[in-house]
Parts: C-alpha cells; sequence; structure tokens
C-alpha cells in the first residue's frame, strides 16, 4: 500500500464531517441560531483530525519526505500552496472558536463570524481535497522507492498512534492550569 492511502481514506471522512456541516449551515440560516456544542464538535474534529492527524502526517512525514527529493518546480509550488492552505484553515478554526465562545456569552454578531467560518470551511475543505487527490498525492509518489514508501507508512501508524495520548495530556494540563488559576 502506498502510504497516500490513508491519507486519501482520511480525506473521505473529513468530506462526511464537511458534508455535516453544510447541512448544519442551512439549519442556522434558517432557525438564525447555532448549537453552540456542535461547533465545539466540529471545531474539535477539524483541529484534532483533519489538521493535527491528518494534515499533521502531510507536513511532518510526506512533505518534510518530498523535501529531500529533487522536485519539480510545480510539486514545490504545491507544496507551498498546501501548506499555506492548511494555516488558512487553522486560522478560519481559529476565528470559529472565538466566535463561538463570544456566541456563548450572548453576543447575536458572534452568529454571522460563525456562519462565515463555516461557509469558509465547507468552501475551502472540498478544493484542498481534491487540489491533493487528483493533483499532487499520487504523482508525488513517483519521487519514492517502494521501502521509502513502506517507512512513511509505518511513519504514518505511529504518528496515529501517539496522537490520541497528545490530545488527552494537553487535556489534562489545560485542566491543570484553569484550576490553578482559579487557586490564585
Amino acid at each position: 500500500m502506498m502510504p497516500i492511502g490513508p491519507l486519501m481514506i482520511e480525506h473521505r471522512l473529513i468530506e462526511r464531517m464537511i458534508d455535516v456541516m453544510r447541512e448544519e449551515f442551512v439549519l442556522i440560516m434558517k432557525e438564525k441560531k447555532v448549537d453552540p456544542e456542535f461547533i465545539e464538535t466540529t471545531v474539535d474534529f477539524i483541529h484534532t483530525y483533519a489538521d493535527r492527524c491528518h494534515h499533521g502526517k502531510e507536513e511532518d512525514i510526506l512533505f518534510r519526505d518530498l523535501g529531500g527529493k529533487k522536485l519539480t518546480e510545480e510539486h514545490r509550488r504545491m507544496i507551498e500552496e498546501l501548506v499555506e492552505e492548511h494555516r488558512r484553515g487553522r486560522n478560519i478554526t481559529g476565528k470559529l472558536v472565538e466566535a463561538n465562545a463570544k456566541y456563548v456569552q450572548g453576543s447575536q454578531e458572534a452568529l454571522s463570524t460563525i456562519m462565515d467560518c463555516i461557509k469558509t470551511l465547507i468552501a475551502f475543505y472540498p478544493q484542498h481535497i481534491e487540489k491533493e487527490d487528483k493533483h499532487f498525492f499520487i504523482p508525488c509518489m513517483d519521487y519514492f522507492s517502494d521501502a521509502e514508501k513502506e517507512a512513511m507508512l509505518k511513519e504514518e501508524w505511529e504518528f496515529d498512534k501517539s496522537l490520541i495520548h497528545e490530545k488527552y495530556r494537553n487535556m489534562v494540563i489545560a485542566a491543570e492550569r484553569i484550576l490553578t488559576a482559579k487557586k490564585l
């Protein structure tokens, strides 16, 4: 199996979440209100799965290993574009977190920002995924030997195994900081 197999499988799950977000967006527009828990779930999925897990493997493994190859100018440019798109997704998700917090505190103006962020994300991810699936992943595998592909695949599995521990370790650290701040 090529190391891109898991990455492309991850794309299918991200697409499913985008479909859910698209349907929720229609409800938000219709009802002029948002479910803050849905936004929290969405942010958790995008932050943990789409960005940290999926984009993390792309940036920390695939792009890193491609960095040692003699790439065409087109592929080098595409890596830069994809990394910038990852940053853009992180920024939009950050704005969504802030807007949701303001909405929970009673700000009706935050609803507009939430809607803009969701609309942007449901437009962003399908285009980003298509670029990777159809124009980048498969052609880039030609740069690697079978042994290199196998090593990347193993590293991707190890990356996934450590991710849940990282997430919940950070959750405990955040909880400890909150508790410490409350004591002061």
